[in-house]
């Protein structure tokens, strides 16, 4: 039998994957993924988790890296490829996906399979984060109630607009 204690700490520990609530990230032709936030409110301070489903032939988010967070990615049904770095690695249920912070790493999941591809992302969540996205030449900073996305080329100076 269940304590009150014990329905306490699964409520701040333990998430279902089929229970999640997911959100439709869309933009036609190329994306469409339905994506639920795991690890929100729990009691976890440092780690982020979400559940994935990417449709077939389309692409989870835009082509970036990250200057702050790592990644992990955990496929547990479909096939699909990382574009990471340049290149296109084919990845399929069963595989655990490590993406470092930093230049070097700049990646995105597209289903290349023909059924939905589910998968784990998970990251460490540091905030303030910035990514910068190679195929649009933007730069996006997020922190908490701050959200600002713009091109490199557009930057302003330091002291643009102070007295």
């Amino acid at each position: 039998m269940s304590t009150g204690l014990a329905a306490q700490l699964r409520q701040q520990l333990v998430r279902n994957v089929g229970e999640v609530a997911l959100d439709r990230f869309e933009r036609a032709p190329l994306y469409d993924t339905r994506t639920g936030a795991l690890s929100d409110g729990t009691a976890a301070t440092k780690l982020g988790a979400g559940f994935d489903i990417l449709e077939p032939g389309k692409i989870a988010c835009p082509y970036h890296y990250h200057l702050a967070q790592e990644e992990m990615f955990v496929i547990l049904e479909g096939e699909g490829t990382l574009r990471v770095a340049g290149e296109r690695v084919p990845v399929r249920a069963g595989d655990v996906i490590f993406i470092p912070p930093g230049p070097e790493y700049p990646h995105h999941l597209i289903n290349t399979g023909a059924v939905p591809m589910k998968y784990l992302s998970i990251s460490t969540q540091e905030k303030p984060e910035i990514c910068y996205y190679p195929d649009s030449d933007k730069l996006g900073a997020f922190a908490k109630d701050h959200r600002l996305m713009q091109r490199r080329g557009q930057a302003l100076d330091y002291w643009e607009g102070e007295p």
